[in-house]
């Protein structure tokens, strides 16, 4: 007589249950739900699992995360805890909450927040949010309660006529979840199939899309000032000033007031040249250098005295303050001032007479400071180099000011040298650049080299920012002067990253100690150097920063991590990032005995800084990433080399070595087996075979799909 098969034991995953019971609950906060109504939302029909969304229910009671009322029926009941913060949403479209800092300047955990619970917040929104469970991976859940501030009210997109009375605007941004709908009165003139911004208007609280209207026509889908004109409206960047900003700009006068001559200390006799990229026209930074009778040298690092032409209180600042920064995009550049202030009256071009606010150091050939001044100056650059000539002039030791560049050079290497002894790490990471035809296509890609005379611009920079956070932060003993500062801070790396980035780069041979400050340091920057030239070095140089902290603007010095420095903040370069305009009036104050008021109105300036920058960041890769997709169009079906730089459960990442162009391999598109992912050791694992690609692993590919308007490559697999 054969035994009765017994049926399997059906594993009941407890935490899992009672997040579906929570979220199901508090998607319908208000309405009483019974443990049937309950089981039958989250898809369960058996009567013995039934059993144990009771016995979950019971539990959450207990933790007071839900009431039992007496009919039987539950009723979501948040925590009376909620948290406020700024939302970020992952490409999977759940999201987490990123907790306002606490007045100490801690932060408490994210929350996790899952899709359904967003109730229309999108990505960036500051939000108030209910804490109602501890689960996922020990992180708090919450659901989005209160939309405090949008941080955007237009959006790009493609407009799609869905009747005669009606359409909808899909966003081109996949973090944004959701289609616009769109009614004929505000269709602006829109036609099925362009590029659009669309203005939010209203989301009704049972809504399925916000209702929008078309503010502005781009033009069609994948021709290129469309698509340049749509990253500048993703990232609310305006590519035009207006009328009354360019009207205050043209009214300044051209020529420098004699009296003004008068008050500053006058340079103009001193050798003194700007280094530069080739296609720079904001000049905001040139160096002086003579000989002193004892024998030092007076190293002058002078920066374009911006203040002096822009006040506060005027729309030039207002403009400036509001922009940010300057943004680089592949083919033109954002300016954050007027033209005629960024490439002429600021700009400290050859042969003119200009003001700058400067940073004196009298120093021997070893890089040693016996002293150092700053004030307002006024100067005269002799010469005008490009990064290129100068370092052919370093190289031969021949050409314009060989004397005065070599002993800059050698002052400079030892000025590096101790950095790093110091503390401080080399993130030389390589830039993309492309050769662009007339019409602003890409022709080439190749990689930005660094040499002698960026590092000489880089060291004198980095003094001047140095010491000018110095005298404003620090008493004359070397203590913290509590005085109101513009700081460029960078914290230190989170230990769990940094155990991640050793774990990964030990599979390529490379040693790195985290056990301690100094360990860090060393062997991460032996393994930068030692990386340079390797097929995997952009790779390592990328997840190594990502590795870090970001670097942000604050009042609240916390030091700078990857320099190693205890004070530090952005002097150099106030044509192009507002910060810098700051830090010149904080100095200025100083210097006249004065100090800074109302710190905390210097810190919200300074937090709205750090999202400037940031949004420049990211339309500058989605310039790269769409001058890559375009350079690539014309190449489909060619194999390129390429080495695995993301692994995801949706596919693998790929950089190619030539052009460092980068798309994915859908896990789709593995056609010999199954793959599964396994994000501990960032690889997908064939589940029949067990053939691994590996982050870092090379590999061949042939160009698949090149999508301008989503900006994405795809490569398949030659085997």
């Amino acid at each position: 007589m054969s035994k009765k098969k017994k049926k399997p034991v059906q594993i009941i995953d407890y935490t899992e249950l009672k997040e579906k019971i929570l979220r199901t609950l508090s998607i319908e906060a208000g309405r009483p739900l019974n443990h049937r109504q309950i089981s039958a939302r989250i898809g369960i029909s058996s009567k013995i699992v039934r059993q144990h969304v009771r016995q979950c229910l019971d539990e959450l009671v207990g933790e007071k995360l839900i009431e039992a009322l007496s009919d039987g029926k539950y009723l979501y009941r948040p925590k009376a805890h909620t948290v406020t913060g700024v939302i970020e949403i992952t490409s999977a479209g759940h999201a987490y909450l990123i907790p306002d800092p606490e007045p100490d300047g801690s932060r408490s955990r994210d929350v996790f927040i899952h899709r359904d619970s967003l109730n229309h917040a999108f990505n960036g929104d500051r939000v108030e949010v209910a804490i109602y469970a501890y689960l996922k991976k020990g992180l708090p859940h919450g659901e989005v309660i209160s939309i405090l501030e949008r941080a955007k009210k237009e959006f790009v997109g493609t407009y799609v006529a869905a009747g005669k009375k009606y359409g909808f605007v899909v966003p081109d941004n996949k973090k944004v979840y959701t289609d616009f709908y769109i009614v004929e009165e505000f269709r602006n003139g829109a036609q099925d199939g362009d590029k659009v911004v669309v203005e939010l208007t209203d989301w009704p609280e049972l809504a399925t899309s916000p209702f929008g209207k078309i503010v502005k026509v781009l033009g069609q889908p994948g021709e290129h000032e469309t698509e340049i004109h749509a990253i500048l409206a993703e990232f609310d960047l305006p590519y035009e000033f207006p009328p009354d900003v360019e009207r205050e700009a043209e009214q300044i006068p051209e020529t420098l007031d004699p009296k003004e001559i008068a008050r500053r200390r006058d340079l103009r006799g001193i050798t003194t040249f700007t280094i530069d990229p080739t296609d720079a026209k904001d000049f905001d930074d040139a160096l002086s250098l003579r000989k002193l009778d004892n024998g030092h040298w007076e190293v002058g690092v002078h920066i374009a005295d911006v203040t002096y032409y822009v006040k506060p209180g005027s729309r030039l600042d207002d403009e400036a303050y509001r922009r940010g920064t300057s943004v680089y995009l592949v083919d033109r550049v954002v300016p954050m001032l007027p033209e005629k202030l960024s490439n002429f009256l600021c700009s400290l071009r050859p042969n003119e007479d200009k003001f700058c606010f400067s940073a004196i150091f009298e120093m021997d050939n070893n890089g040693n400071i016996f002293s150092k001044w700053f004030g307002r100056t006024v100067i005269h650059s002799n010469r005008r180099f490009t990064y290129e000539e100068a370092e052919e002039i370093l190289k031969t030791g021949n050409g314009d000011f060989s004397e005065e560049l070599n002993t800059l050079n050698h002052i400079a290497k030892k000025l590096r040298a101790a950095r790093f002894k110091a503390g401080s790490i080399g993130f030389d990471k390589s830039e993309i650049k492309f050769h662009l035809d007339e019409k602003g296509n890409p022709t080439g890609v190749y990689q930005k080299s660094i040499g002698d005379s960026n590092h000489l611009i880089e060291e004198f920079m980095l003094l001047a920012n140095k010491y000018v956070a110095m005298e404003v932060g620090r008493t004359p003993e070397g203590k913290a002067s509590g005085r109101t500062m513009v700081y460029r801070v960078h914290d230190d790396p989170d230990p769990d990253k940094l155990l991640e980035l050793q774990n990964f780069v030990s599979k390529f041979g490379y040693r790195l100690n985290i056990s301690s400050r100094k360990q860090i340091t060393h062997t991460m920057n032996a393994m930068l150097e030692s990386v340079k030239g390797k097929p995997e070095q952009n790779l390592i140089e990328t997840l190594a920063i990502r590795s870090m902290a970001k670097a942000v603007y604050s009042t609240k010095n916390r030091g700078h991590y990857g320099l190693g420095f205890d004070y530090y903040t952005h002097f150099t370069s106030p044509i192009r990032r507002y910060p810098d305009v700051m830090v010149h009036r904080i100095l200025h104050m100083h210097l006249e005995g004065r100090e800074a008021k109302n710190r905390n109105e210097w810190e919200e300036r300074c937090k709205h800084a750090s999202l400037r920058e940031k949004l420049a960041t990211d339309a500058e890769r989605a310039s790269i990433k769409y001058m890559m997709t375009k350079y690539l169009m014309d190449k489909l079906g060619q194999e390129f080399e390429g080495v695995i730089s993301g692994v995801t459960e949706w596919g693998v990442y790929v950089e190619l070595v030539d052009n460092k162009c980068e798309g994915m391999i859908r896990i789709g598109d593995f056609k010999n087996d199954y793959y599964i992912f396994d994000e501990e050791n960032y690889q997908i694992i064939g589940s029949r075979k067990g053939k691994k690609y590996q982050l870092g692993d090379k590999v061949r590919v042939r160009v698949k799909k090149a999508d301008l308007q989503r900006k994405q490559i795809d490569f398949s697999l030659v085997e």
